[in-house]
């Protein structure tokens, strides 16, 4: 009935799939737990992970070659035997112990897809506050808020899907690099016209980013969103950063953003370091940075 689906690299998954098996066995379901690895180089989580194929009904696999998060998450589309999918982040954990039942109880005919929502742990080092913060904020949002804005508020990290609905649509494989691809997906959904069910069964988010390395990836991000954007891949209205950026240009106002983020970089950067960062300054460094890229690019 469901196929546990969990790509991962240099990343101990273990504990994961063994709390997610235990819970399948007392839910008494047919189940497969597929854990796919994308040519990781850390010796001490393959070492780890390979006790996974010690457990029922679990299986631990490891790629030639890194092909990343696209084409991993399809190929254990692929090797699901199961007509549900269950799709996990390595770094997740579930936030309660009837995670699976939850999932269970809401699958039925009318269904396609279902997303639990995102958790974060309540405390967090002084080194990764931004990432828990926009997080905390950002992410890990109400019900009732999520069901206001189905499919912007969708998040890759853990959610289920119909197989014969995930072949329709799979991850594309041809966006490269990182960042938004969950905005793709849940575009793709929209598009698709494919209902999108959000219930309360978070994930907790575990292994969060350095300010500074989180910083970097935002960076990464942009400049795919940027690549979706110009490809016509994504709608400028899916996005509120794509929104708001599209109204900056269309008032010319874009050089104007560029030139403050050039001159205030270093000032912003200092917030978003330190102990206490706004995510008002994160919003106006993301935005600047997304106008010096159009600016290079036009």
């Amino acid at each position: 009935m469901i196929s546990i689906l969990i790509p991962t690299y240099n990343y101990n998954v273990f504990p994961l799939v063994e709390n997610l098996q235990k819970q399948c066995e007392v839910a008494v379901v047919a189940y497969e737990i597929i854990v796919l690895d994308d040519a990781s180089t850390d010796k001490r989580s393959l070492e780890e992970n390979s006790k996974i194929n010690l457990l029922k009904q679990c299986s631990f696999q490891i790629l030639d070659k890194n092909i990343g998060r696209s084409k991993i998450r399809n190929q254990l589309a692929e090797k699901a035997n199961y007509n549900w999918l269950l799709f996990l982040d390595a770094d997740t954990f579930p936030s309660n112990s009837e995670f699976i039942v939850k999932y269970l109880d809401a699958f039925s005919n009318k269904t396609s897809v279902i997303f639990g929502g995102i958790a974060y742990p309540e405390k967090n080092s002084k080194n990764f506050t931004l990432r828990h913060k926009y997080g905390s904020e950002r992410e890990s949002l109400p019900l009732a808020e999520r069901r206001k804005s189905p499919y912007k508020s969708f998040i890759t990290m853990g959610f289920a899907i119909k197989k014969v609905v995930f072949e329709k649509i799979k991850f594309n494989e041809n966006l490269a690099g990182y960042g938004y691809e969950d905005s793709v997906f849940g575009y793709e959904l929209k598009k698709n016209n494919i209902a999108l069910l959000h219930i309360d069964n978070p994930v907790i988010h575990l292994n969060l980013e350095t300010n500074e390395v989180f910083i970097k990836k935002s960076e990464l991000a942009l400049q795919n969103l940027m690549n979706f954007y110009w490809s016509d891949v994504i709608d400028e209205e899916t996005i509120k950063i794509l929104k708001t950026y599209s109204k900056l240009k269309k008032w010319n106002l874009l050089f104007a953003i560029s030139g403050f983020f050039k001159v205030f970089r270093k000032l912003m950067l200092k917030n978003l370091n330190s102990t206490k960062p706004s995510l008002f300054l994160f919003d106006l460094y993301r935005l600047g940075y997304l106008s010096c890229l159009k600016s290079k690019n036009a």
